[in-house]
């Protein structure tokens, strides 16, 4: 069995010292060669070696050496060897020993007073700490500050040993006097710590009696009050009061860390609105006034951590939660924009939305590059205030389509999902944004862009000028027709490559695109093309934003141009008297799409037209060549209806989230309801009085007494070795984030006593023990609590395994019991999430690890297994409802979720009825680390099967 280690040093195992090279460098009288051999040999010692011979020479040579780095090895020497024999007695030549350290604290100088009583903390052996005694207790008065605090420290360290009450009994009364006399913030600090940890009670009175000057002590000292604060507020609720008063008069002392501490614990210790209030306002002035982002982002999860628990507090703190804004890391905005999209209510959304505009406004200034991600997450953030309360549209609308021409392709396409928003649930918005939008659309250089807002002014241009100023647009940015002339066709083999050059850039990902369906794109619109204005194209021409896209191949883009002056055409026959300017128009719309298709089986363009778009415009063709009133009404009413039904959709989901969340009650229909101004005051204070009710009120509702479900307790309960094992063992798991608990309960089954039983553990997978196992007798049919901890560094899933290692007195040799494994589910550590589709598409295509697993299961029901999937994996569905309804014998839908570190995990379940009604298909599962990939994928196989 190891033996505790208190200090760790690199060694160098390649080249090890020899004991003889050590022996001569001690015994000689180079002072920098002394120091080396020391090091070496305390590396040697921390190893496992236990050079015996070395003691005598280090008495001889070592200890009457005046070099303090030499005395500090000594120390460290000393700290390292074994002091007592096999049987725990003192070894006689640590006489020697004793004599020396008595002279050390004796010495004149402070420092080798101070690194003695130093290492005298880090020793066990009462025997030879108790001839020192007195030395110790003096060095309590010296006249040098740092003497004192490591006297202080040593005097702590003995009174903890198992007989240091005995031993010490008068130490917390002369700790006390110190405290009372004491200048020096460390020694005062240590003082305190001391009282605090061996005689809480004279602590407390000190605290109560110098309650006044607690905002005047040092930086240490408040710390550790606070601590003090939260034992006894845990151990004695009725004081309560009395500390809360102290942690607020601590909120207004300069040190960060202290304010930090002072929030934390009034939120763990009270319920008080004036409480909670002012632990929100100092987190808000912290995240002002502190410029560390990592300080920032902590901050900020404790703000979150607030409105769960208290939202109407947070409610009123929102503006100053924004003032974050003003930081340049995105993580941080993007913090700040989640927790204040949760607190707006109708009386604050004019003022966040008002300097969600004015951050809109600076990112236009172009300084920082990362200004495109910051103004996307702002629109985004703008678009769910106009979702919420659609009366702020009309005040946001029309300053974002500024941005529909963006060079970031990503926030254009936001500013047009958001204006096709408005657009439908705002019907009195609809003429001023359909006429900006007219004006503006030569703006636009996404091709994405362009399909969206061609889509608005087909299905919102009614009137009969709105309709002939879209057909105009449209004509404007596709120019001149056609688009190449017959000679040009001539020369396109030689100088196909320098027409090429048109000033245009692709933007594209090799891998290719992922529909929301999850199937990959083979299309042109799988490429984002943005170009940039005013180029000029063969013959001279200062072309539209529509005809330069064309140019570089996009003919989806062409399908939608036609699908849209289609609809035009449509709408004009209903609103135009004069057939023959509908006439005109038609020809000049079949003009159009003959060019369109002209272009693409040309050879002038290195790609020919795809079929989808080639067959879309043709139809177009046909459409208006013989129109039916049945097509008519597809193409005019259906379409609008389908994007309704879309956006009701999403809204009901939207409800139903919130529904969910309201009907987790923090209090029941018959819960007590307590008027606080009949409550008796006895001088009691305004916030002691709240704090008072409040514990009440959990009294009464028990939530003080939470516990979890004894069902749920004894699942988690895992059964180590067999029944017929002389050691029976068996573990209670609790997962917490970061940490797993093994609360491990061993049984002696035989009739002796088992000496030296150690509990061996080991891990595998991203598992670290955090201390190494100690060794325990069991009496005979006794039992042993034994605890480990575990951290987790990441998710996924994990094995720990081990064995029960003892000494009985009939068998020589040690007995080894192998435990079960034990397998950390992954499902302790992921937690359904939302994302929206682009936000899923983009890790799709980004992230490395795919994990492919085939369907096989007896269920035979698509919607059934899927709903068997997403509850096995703990994951949220994307894919919205009305999609998966009705019976196709197909189905494709994402699934999301996100780990306590922060991973994402991506699902995509693709599935197909067979003729014979089993189900097949796949279940592709991606994320950024392999772990994550492989344990879904393995928990997914597992459960897949379904059935009883």
């Amino acid at each position: 069995m190891e033996k505790s280690c208190s200090l760790l040093i690199h060694f160098d195992k390649g080249t090890p010292a020899l004991v003889n090279e050590i022996k001569e460098a001690l015994e000689g009288n180079d002072v920098p060669a002394k120091v080396d051999a020391m090091k070496k040999a305390v590396m040697l010692l921390l190893n496992g070696e236990t050079l015996p011979q070395l003691f005598i020479t280090i008495i001889r040579y070592v200890l009457p050496s005046e070099d303090h780095t030499i005395q500090k090895l000594l120390l460290l020497y000393l700290e390292t060897i074994e002091k007592t024999d096999s049987k725990g007695s003192m070894l006689p030549e640590m006489v020697l020993i004793c004599q020396n350290l008595r002279n050390n604290l004796q010495h004149p100088n402070e420092y080798i007073r101070g690194v003695t009583l130093r290492f005298l903390c880090r020793l066990n052996e009462v025997d030879i700490i108790e001839p020192l005694f007195p030395s110790i207790m003096s060095n309590l008065e010296h006249r040098h500050p740092y003497v004192r605090r490591n006297a202080i420290l040593a005097v702590m360290a003995v009174y903890k040993l198992p007989q240091g009450e005995q031993l010490l009994a008068d130490a917390p009364e002369k700790i006390e006097n110190v405290l009372t006399t004491e200048q020096d913030p460390s020694a005062k600090r240590n003082a305190f710590l001391m009282l605090f940890q061996c005689a809480q009670e004279r602590a407390v009175n000190y605290l109560l009696t110098h309650v006044d000057r607690v905002s005047d002590w040092g930086e240490l000292l408040q710390m550790v009050v606070l601590d003090l604060v939260r034992r006894v507020c845990r151990t004695n609720k009725g004081e309560k009061g009395k500390y809360i008063k102290i942690i607020i008069s601590l909120l207004i002392v300069p040190s960060a860390a202290v304010v930090y501490e002072c929030a934390g614990t009034l939120v763990s210790l009270s319920s008080a609105p004036t409480a909670i209030r002012a632990a929100a306002n100092t987190y808000c002035q912290l995240l002002q006034s502190q410029s560390d982002n990592n300080v920032k982002l902590i901050v900020l999860d404790r703000l979150n951590e607030l409105k769960f628990s208290h939202r109407e507090i947070m409610v009123d703190m929102i503006m100053d939660v924004l003032r974050a804004l003003s930081s340049p890391n995105l993580d941080i905005r993007r913090k700040t924009l989640d927790i204040v999209l949760e607190l707006i209510t109708p009386r604050n959304i004019n003022e966040v939305v008002l300097t969600l505009k004015k951050e809109v406004m600076k990112t236009q200034s172009g300084e920082l590059e990362k200004n495109g991600e910051y103004r996307q997450m702002l629109i985004q953030a703008i678009h769910s205030c106009a979702v919420k309360f659609p009366e702020v549209a009309s005040t946001v609308v029309h300053l974002l389509m500024d941005f529909l021409g963006d060079n970031n392709v990503a926030s254009a396409i936001d500013v047009a999902v958001f204006v096709r928003e408005i657009i439908e649930t705002n019907p009195k918005l609809r003429v001023s944004i359909v006429t900006r939008l007219l004006d503006t659309f030569y703006q636009i250089r996404a091709a994405r862009v362009c399909s969206c807002a061609l889509w608005i002014i087909g299905e919102y241009c009614l009137s009969l000028s709105e309709v002939e100023s879209g057909i105009a647009t449209i004509k404007q940015c596709l120019g001149d027709l056609p688009f190449y002339s017959v000679s040009e066709e001539g020369e396109a083999n030689d100088s196909s490559k320098k027409s090429q050059q048109i000033n245009s850039t692709t933007v594209s990902s090799r891998r290719p695109a992922v529909l929301a369906d999850g199937t990959y794109a083979t299309q042109s619109a799988a490429s984002e093309t943005v170009f940039s204005p005013a180029t000029v194209i063969q013959g001279s021409l200062t072309t539209g934003n529509l005809r330069s896209l064309l140019l570089t191949g996009d003919f989806f883009l062409g399908a939608v141009v036609a699908c849209t002056v289609t609809k035009f055409i449509l709408r004009l026959e209903e609103v135009q008297p004069s057939k023959v300017e509908v006439n005109k128009a038609t020809t000049n719309a079949l003009l159009i799409m003959v060019s369109m298709i002209q272009l693409g089986q040309s050879s002038v363009l290195p790609h020919p037209i795809d079929n989808d778009s080639y067959d879309r415009i043709i139809l177009c063709i046909r459409l208006l060549c013989n129109t039916e009133n049945e097509v008519r009404k597809i193409w005019l009413n259906s379409c609008h209806e389908s994007f309704v039904t879309m956006l009701s959709d999403k809204q009901l989901r939207e409800t139903e989230e919130i529904k969910a969340k309201a009907q987790i009650s923090h209090s029941q229909p018959d819960d007590l309801i307590d008027f606080y101004h009949l409550k008796s005051r006895r001088g009691m204070s305004q916030l002691e009085l709240e704090d008072a009710v409040h514990d009440d009120l959990k009294r009464a509702t028990g939530e003080f007494v939470k516990d979890e479900n004894d069902a749920n307790r004894l699942n988690r309960v895992l059964q180590l070795t067999g029944f017929s094992d002389p050691v029976y063992a068996e573990a209670y798991v609790t997962v917490h984030h970061y940490d797993i608990v093994l609360d491990v309960t061993v049984i002696n089954r035989t009739k002796e006593t088992l000496q030296n039983l150690c509990l061996e553990l080991a891990t595998m997978g991203d598992l670290k023990l955090v201390e190494r196992p100690q060794n325990y007798t069991l009496a005979p049919e006794l039992s042993k609590q034994i605890k480990a901890n575990i951290k987790v560094s990441s998710t996924e899933t994990g094995v720990i395994f081990g064995n029960i290692v003892y000494e009985s007195s009939n068998v020589l040799e040690r007995t080894v019991v192998v435990l079960n494994d034990i397998h950390i589910d992954i499902m302790d550590y992921i937690s359904p999430a939302v994302c929206s589709d682009a936000a899923f598409r983009t890790m799709w295509a980004e992230f490395e690890w795919e994990n492919k697993v085939a369907v096989n299961t007896v269920i035979q029901e698509e919607k059934e297994f899927l709903d068997h999937i997403i509850k096995s994996t703990n994951m949220k569905c994307l894919t919205a409802l009305s999609a998966l309804e009705g019976q196709c014998g197909f189905l494709a839908a994402n699934l999301y979720a996100k780990s306590v570190f922060g991973e994402d995990a991506l699902v995509n379940v693709s599935i197909e009825k067979q003729a014979d009604g089993k189900l097949s298909g796949y279940i592709r599962i991606r994320s950024k680390t392999q772990g994550i990939a492989l344990s879904l994928g393995d928990k997914i196989t597992v459960k897949q099967k379904g059935g009883s």
